[in-house]
């Protein structure tokens, strides 16, 4: 093809050249009534512009603003933020995709957006839009593939106007959508079904935890075996065991020979991830790092009062932690599995009641006059085989419904592959080639 032309001197012929993907640059083959696109070509692509920060408000009666992933909804923009500039604006049925960080994630505009710079505005010209969005969710690892940027992966106007699409005729479009959107609805309510077992297997281990905590839970077993309700008492946990903050003196924290060494080193996440015990940690302490901080023994309970406050977890071997954790060592005639127990019931409330400063934490004197119901060691013991088999059961149903929801994710990313590559079963050869239709609109110059 000629170079230099400007685009209203090339012949229709050149102007299909340049709208088509070459051969040798085609993902994959597609049925003979198809072709593959370059998305500037089937649709107008709008990047985005952030409005200067003097220009953005909190005043709903200015233009909403979509600036990236957080303004996202599932269909739809959930705008906080308005802008009483305006530079690049989205229009109704328009899909915004974002650009910048988080890749992809198409939804549709339903009304008028002023789109920053984490997101782009694409429409539609010879492809229906719903088409074009599961386009876009089936295709999101080509965004990552030709993303740049070290600190946040972007997409550039360039890469995204290049961007391969497969186009089908508007009929078969239309069908590959209906039939993604039927097999995805059977996929959906399984999906939910299962999640519906989970949340209820969770609720049911939930007020079980309450029950113990009333005494409740282990009523029959008191009959049976002639134990008095009587033998409960309330008490602070600080009377319970001792509280124990962790250690890191040293300042900066985050000086390079504090680590490295043979001393396993957890902090407040390591906490939180725990599944009941620690058994695993990321980060460990050197000989310096190690005289600066303790060394906790296997079986010390730790609670999180910074960050994420009030989450609990056991040692399963000595380690040390940070002053953000703090240790629990239980008397005699108490368990500390009891106290997990007990903890993890109270956590919202210990979180709801937090001082409110910039970070949230709690303090060991807050920690100290927690109130707890305790029972005898002896009902303790119950309490915990009792709640240990439920969370196993608990457990047990957890990963039965991760499999089944990472099948039917698999199921749905199956679906994505076959219909853009026209194997789902609705394709019609005898209808008029997708090329015809890019040549209409080539030559009605819809494509500016």
């Amino acid at each position: 093809m000629a170079r230099g032309k400007k685009k209203e001197e090339l012949t229709l012929e050149e102007k299909l050249e340049q709208a088509l993907v070459p051969v040798e640059e085609q993902p994959y083959k597609v049925p003979e009534n198809w072709c593959w696109a370059q998305l500037d070509h089937v649709s107008e692509i709008a990047m985005g512009q952030s409005p200067s920060g003097t220009d953005v408000t909190d005043d709903a009666n200015y233009t909403p603003l979509i600036g990236g992933a957080s303004d996202m909804g599932e269909l739809y923009p959930v705008a906080s933020r308005y802008t009483k500039v305006s530079t690049k604006l989205s229009q109704k049925d328009d899909i915004i995709i974002c650009i910048r960080a988080t890749l992809g994630k198409p939804i549709y505009s339903d009304g008028e957006y002023c789109l920053g710079r984490g997101v782009a505005g694409i429409r539609a010209i010879c492809c229906k839009k719903e088409y074009l969005r599961y386009f876009f969710k089936a295709f999101e690892q080509y965004l990552y593939d030709n993303a740049t940027g070290t600190t946040f992966a972007q997409i550039t106007g360039k890469v995204l106007a290049k961007m391969p699409v497969p186009l089908p005729p508007l009929k078969e479009q239309q069908r590959i959508v209906e039939r993604i959107e039927s097999l995805f609805a059977k996929l959906n309510e399984v999906e939910e079904k299962v999640q519906y077992v989970w949340d209820c297997c969770d609720d049911d281990f939930a007020i079980a935890v309450h029950k113990a905590l009333s005494g409740n839970l282990t009523e029959e077993w008191r009959k049976q075996n002639s134990i008095s309700r009587s033998g409960w008492k309330m008490d602070k946990l600080g009377n319970l065991g001792c509280l124990e903050r962790g250690r890191s003196k040293h300042r900066p924290r985050n000086d390079p020979k504090l680590f490295g060494g043979p001393y396993p080193f957890i902090q407040t996440g390591d906490v939180a991830e725990a599944d009941i015990y620690v058994d695993k940690h990321k980060q460990t302490l050197s000989e310096f790092g190690l005289a600066q901080s303790r060394m906790f023994p296997k079986g010390t309970l730790c609670i999180t009062i910074a960050a994420n406050i009030g989450d609990v977890a056991i040692l399963s071997y000595d380690c040390c932690f940070p002053d953000s954790v703090v240790g629990f060592t239980p008397y005699k005639d108490v368990e500390s599995k009891y106290i997990y127990y007990m903890m993890s019931e109270l956590q919202k409330e210990i979180e709801a009641n937090a001082p409110a400063t910039a970070q949230k934490n709690i303090n060991l004197k807050i920690l100290n006059d927690i109130d707890i119901t305790i029972p005898s060691v002896i009902e303790q013991k119950e309490i915990i085989a009792i709640l240990d088999d439920l969370y196993d059961k608990k457990k047990q149903v957890k990963e039965k419904t991760e499999k089944i929801i990472d099948a039917i994710d698999l199921m749905k990313k199956s679906i994505f592959a076959k219909a853009f590559r026209g194997e789902l079963g609705t394709n019609n050869l005898e209808e008029e080639s997708s090329v015809s239709l890019l040549k209409q609109i080539l030559e009605q110059g819809d494509i500016k």
